[in-house]
C-alpha cells in the first residue's frame, strides 16, 4: 500500500492547497534536519512546548520538500508548496497511521511494561523471524510520534508486526492502542519508571493495560495484581506459581549461562539461556512463553534461545583508529533503522568524509530490487563518500555505484583489512547480527582500558527542553561547553547542540573554541575568558570575545584596526557584584567613548553574571544585580544607539528568575543533568554514566588488610573485587574507605580501603557476580550529587575532573 495525497485527503477529510494530481510518498518525516527529506517526503509540522516545525518550512522547501501537513500556512510560503491544514498535526499523524494499519490484516504483537520492552521486542523479532515476515518498531520508537512512524514501515509482504508502546502519563495509551491494534499482548514488567506521571502504581498499570483492550491474550509473568485488571485471557510463566501455563521447575547458573527446566502441558524440557542476569533471564522467559503460545516446539525454542544476544538499542559514537569517529550500530540491519542511523551519522560526524560499512538488509518485506533502490537513495541523500558492502545480495545490488567496495562476507573483509585505509573520517558500521560486525568494531575502535564514560544525548536534549519550557519561544539560548563540555566531551556535545539549533556556544578560552572550529562547528562561539595574547587566534577562527576591561578593549580595537576589520562581534561584560571579571560602574563612560561610532567592532551582546541565583535567601542581592545590569545597559545603548542582546541568567537563574530572561540566557551545568537545588535537580535526567568492569575477584580471611596504609582490616572472611578505575580517572580518594560504593548487578558494593591511582576495591561478599561483570561507578545510582555531598564538594568539580584518558561514548536510544 502506498501513501498518497488521495489517501491523506480521504483520511484527514481535508485537501492540499494548489493541488490536483495524486502524488505518492516514500518517506514520512517530522525532523527538518534529516538528510532523508526530499521531493518524495511528506512532512508533518509538529508543534510542541519547545519547538514549532512550521519555522523550518523554508529550509525544507529548499531541500525539495513540497507537501506539508500543517496547523497554519505561513503567509510567505502559501504559493511555494502544497499544504494540508489540520487542527493538530500530531493527531493527524496518529490518525493517518491508524488508517494505514487498518489496511493490513496481519497478526500484531503489542509490547509494553516498565522495563525490557525494546529488548523483548528485538528478541522476539530474532526468535520468530524464521517463521514470519516481521515488521517492528525501529530502536525504541514507542512514543506518541514514534509509534506512528513505526507503523508506516508495514508493507504487503509482512505477516507479523511487533510494536512497543511506552507512556509517561495518564491518557497516552488510548492513542497508541488505536494505532497499533494488537491482537496479542506482551507485558514485560511493572516497575517504578515514570511513577511521577501517575497517582499510584494501580493507575499506571491500568493505563498500560489499555494497549491490550482488544487482544485475545496477554503473555506475562504470572501476577494476580496485573491479571485482575486484564479484559482478556492470559498466558503466563512463573518461577513459583504452579498455576502458570509455563512453570520453571529449576534454575542453575553455569559459566555465564543459566540452565532452566520448564513444565508446559504436562511435559518438561530444558533450555540454556546465554545470560545470568536476572532481568535477562526474565525477558528470555517472556520470549519462551510467547513462542510456546504461538505453537513453536520446545526443541526449536531451545536452539533459538541459546543464540540470543545482548541487545544494544543505542546508537553509539566512539573514538576510532587514525583520528576517525566510529558510529556503532553493528547488531541490526533493516531499512527503517538505516535511515535513523544515517541521520545520527550526519549529526555526529567529526570529519566531512563519511564512510558506511553495511551488510545485507533483512526483513524489509520488499523485493531486493525495490529495497536496494530505496537504500541507494538513502545513501545518496546522506552524501556518503565511501560504501563498503558486505554480503552477496547487497554487493550484487550496489556493485555498479561509484566508491563502492564489495565483499562477500565479513571474513573476507577482515582478511583484507588495512588500518591505514581509514583516516580522518566518520564511519558508520551497520550490519545484521549474523554478519558479526562486532569484529569490525574491535579493529576500528581506538584501543582503551575498560572504563568508559557514557553520555546520553537523549537526556541532554530532554534537559535542554526542560529549561526551554521556562522560557519564551523567542528567547535564545547559549550553552556552555567549556571545560571539555563540563567533562562530557567538547566537540561531540557541541555537534549535538548545533543539531538542536541552540543560538550560541560558550567556551572559557580561545583554544577550546579553536578545537570546535577545527572539528567543523559553525555555530557562533563566545570566548568568556580571552587573554589579550589570544585575540589574533580568536579573529582567525571567527570566535567572539568577551570584553571585560578597558585594557582588553583597547588591545582588541588596535588589532582590529591593523586587520582592517569591520563590525567584528564582541560581547561586553558588566560586573554587577560577582567581582570576578567585567566593567564596573566607573568604567561605563570610558567604555562608551571607545565603542561609540566605532565601526571596527559591533557589540553583539551586553551581559553580566549572577553570583547567587541558586540561593533563594540571596534574592534581594540577585535582584539588585539585575537592576544594576539593566541600568548599565540603558546607559550604554542610549549612547551607541542600537540595542545588543541582553543576558544575565545562568542555569539556576533560568530556574529561579525566568522573568528576567531578556533576549538570551546562558545554560551551563543544568543541561548536563545537575541542578543547584533539590527541586531543580529532580526535573533533570542523568546524562553521564561512568562504567567499568570487575578485573579480579578474590577471597581474603578475617584480619587481612586491603589497599595502601592498611586503612581497612577485614572483620571476617570476605570476597572482594578489583575495579580498574581510580583517582587518576577522577574518582576522589575521599570516596573510598567505606564512604562510597559502586553498583554491581544492581546491588551496592562498598568501596573498602584506599582508592588507588588506577584501581579501587569493593566488597562483593553478598553479591552474585563474576569477573568481567559490568560496574556502575556513578550514574543514576550512585549519583554525582550523592558523591559530592559525601566528600564535601560540588557536582561541577567531580564531573569536570573525569580524566580525558577515560573514553567518552555518546549514544541515542
Amino acid at each position: 500500500m502506498t501513501i498518497s495525497t488521495f489517501f491523506i485527503e480521504e483520511t484527514l477529510n481535508t485537501s492540499f492547497s494548489n493541488h490536483a494530481e495524486n502524488v505518492e510518498f516514500d518517506h514520512i518525516s517530522i525532523d527538518s534536519r534529516s538528510l532523508q527529506n526530499s521531493a518524495t517526503t511528506l512532512f508533518f509540522c509538529l508543534k510542541g512546548q519547545n519547538h514549532d516545525a512550521h519555522e523550518f518550512i523554508a529550509s525544507l522547501i529548499f531541500k525539495g520538500v513540497s507537501y506539508f501537513i500543517v496547523e497554519y500556512i505561513p503567509a510567505e510560503f502559501e504559493d511555494k508548496a502544497h499544504f494540508c491544514v489540520v487542527q493538530d498535526s500530531a493527531k493527524a499523524l496518529q490518525k493517518m497511521a491508524t488508517a494505514y494499519k487498518k489496511a493490513f490484516s496481519i497478526e500484531t504483537i503489542g509490547v509494553t511494561g516498565s522495563n525490557g520492552k525494546t529488548i523483548v521486542k528485538e528478541w522476539l523479532n530474532f526468535l520468530l523471524s524464521p517463521d514470519y515476515a516481521i515488521v517492528r518498531s525501529p530502536k525504541s520508537y514507542n512514543s506518541q510520534v514514534g509509534v506512528p512512524l513505526s507503523i508506516f514501515g508495514i508493507n504487503e509482504k509482512h505477516n507479523l508486526g511487533i510494536f512497543e508502546a511506552g507512556i509517561s502519563e495518564k491518557g497516552e495509551m488510548d492513542a497508541l492502542a488505536t494505532i497499533i491494534q494488537p491482537n496479542i499482548g506482551v507485558f514485560t514488567h511493572l516497575g517504578t519508571a515514570h511513577d511521577e506521571g501517575f497517582q499510584n502504581t494501580e493507575q499506571k498499570l491500568i493505563e498500560k493495560l489499555k494497549l491490550f483492550k482488544n487482544c485475545k491474550v496477554v503473555i506475562l509473568e504470572k501476577n494476580d495484581f496485573v491479571e485482575k485488571h486484564l479484559n482478556c485471557s492470559s498466558f503466563t510463566w512463573s518461577f513459583e506459581n504452579k498455576n502458570a501455563d509455563v512453570v520453571v521447575l529449576s534454575k542453575e547458573k553455569k559459566e555465564q549461562k543459566t540452565h532452566i527446566t520448564l513444565k508446559y502441558q504436562n511435559n518438561s524440557f530444558s533450555i540454556w539461556i546465554p545470560f545470568t542476569e536476572e532481568s535477562a533471564v526474565e525477558n528470555s522467559l517472556t520470549c519462551i512463553a510467547s513462542m510456546l503460545y504461538l505453537g513453536i516446539i520446545p526443541e526449536v525454542i531451545g536452539s533459538r534461545i541459546s543464540q540470543l544476544y545482548a541487545v544494544e538499542i543505542r546508537l553509539q559514537a566512539k573514538k576510532g583508529i587514525n583520528n576517525c569517529l566510529l558510529i556503532d550500530d553493528s547488531f541490526s540491519s533493516d531499512y527503517q533503522s538505516l535511515k535513523i542511523a544515517l541521520d545520527f551519522l550526519d549529526q555526529q560526524k567529526l570529519h566531512q568524509k563519511k564512510t558506511i560499512i553495511l551488510s545485507d538488509i533483512f526483513q524489509s518485506g520488499l523485493d531486493p530490487k525495490q529495497l536496494y533502490t530505496n537504500v541507494i537513495k538513502a545513501l545518496q541523500n546522506s552524501k556518503i563518500d565511501r560504501i563498503i558492502a558486505i554480503g552477496e545480495t547487497i554487493s550484487a545490488q550496489l556493485k555498479d555505484l561509484p566508491n563502492v567496495f564489495c565483499f562477500p562476507s565479513t571474513l573476507v573483509f577482515l582478511q583484507q583489512f588495512n588500518t591505514q585505509s581509514f583516516q580522518n573520517e566518520t564511519i558508520l558500521v551497520k550490519g545484521a547480527r549474523n554478519f558479526h560486525f562486532e569484529e569490525i568494531i574491535v579493529l576500528l575502535e581506538e584501543k582503551k582500558h575498560e572504563t568508559k564514560l557514557e553520555i546520553n544525548l537523549d537526556a541532554l536534549t530532554a534537559n535542554l527542553n526542560y529549561y526551554k519550557s521556562k522560557l519564551k519561544p523567542e528567547t535564545k539560548i547559549m550553552v556552555m561547553v567549556k571545560a571539555f563540555g563540563y567533562g562530557s566531551g567538547g566537540y561531540e556535545i557541541a555537534k549535538h547542540l548545533e543539531h538542536l539549533k541552540v543560538a550560541y556556544l560558550g567556551v572559557a578560552f580561545a583554544d577550546e573554541g579553536i578545537e570546535l572550529r577545527k572539528a567543523g562547528i559553525t555555530l557562533p562561539i563566545m570566548v568568556l575568558n580571552p587573554e589579550n595574547s589570544s585575540f589574533n587566534a580568536i579573529i582567525a577562527y571567527n570566535l567572539e570575545p568577551e570584553i571585560y576591561s578597558l585594557n582588553g578593549l583597547k588591545s582588541f580595537l588596535e588589532l582590529a584596526k591593523q586587520k582592517n576589520l569591520h563590525q567584528y562581534p564582541i560581547h561586553i561584560k558588566i560586573d554587577t557584584g560577582m567581582h570576578r571579571l567585567g566593567f564596573n560602574t566607573a568604567e561605563i563612560e570610558p567604555l562608551i567613548q571607545l565603542i561609540h561610532q566605532n565601526n571596527l567592532v559591533q557589540v553583539k551582546s551586553i551581559f553580566s553574571h549572577l553570583a547567587a541565583s541558586d540561593d533563594v535567601n540571596e534574592k534581594a542581592f540577585t535582584l539588585k544585580q539585575i537592576e544594576l545590569f539593566s541600568d548599565a545597559y540603558t546607559i550604554i545603548t542610549s549612547a551607541i544607539q542600537y540595542k545588543p542582546t541582553r543576558h544575565i541568567l545562568n542555569t539556576s537563574g533560568i530556574f529561579n528568575y525566568a522573568e528576567y530572561q531578556f533576549e538570551m540566557v546562558r545554560l551551563g551545568i543544568g543541561i548536563y543533568g545537575f541542578g543547584n537545588s533539590e527541586e531543580e535537580y529532580k526535573q533533570l535526567e542523568n546524562v553521564s554514566t561512568l562504567k567499568s568492569i570487575i578485573s579480579q575477584i578474590r577471597s581474603i580471611d578475617a584480619g587481612e588488610s586491603i589497599s595502601y596504609n592498611r586503612k581497612f582490616i577485614a572483620p571476617k572472611k570476605m570476597n572482594i573485587a578489583t575495579i580498574p578505575v581510580g583517582y587518576a580517572d577522577g574518582i576522589r580518594r575521599a570516596w573510598g574507605n567505606e564512604k562510597g560504593y559502586v553498583l554491581i548487578n544492581q546491588q551496592k558494593a562498598t568501596i573498602v580501603g584506599t582508592i588507588c591511582m588506577d584501581m579501587l576495591i569493593v566488597d562483593v561478599t553478598n553479591i552474585d557476580c563474576q569477573e568481567n561483570d559490568e560496574v556502575i561507578v556513578f550514574g543514576t545510582q550512585p549519583s554525582i550529587v550523592e558523591m559530592a555531598k559525601v566528600i564535601g564538594t560540588i557536582p561541577y568539580e567531580i564531573i569536570t575532573g573525569i580524566s580525558q584518558r577515560v573514553p567518552r561514548v555518546f549514544y541515542k536510544n
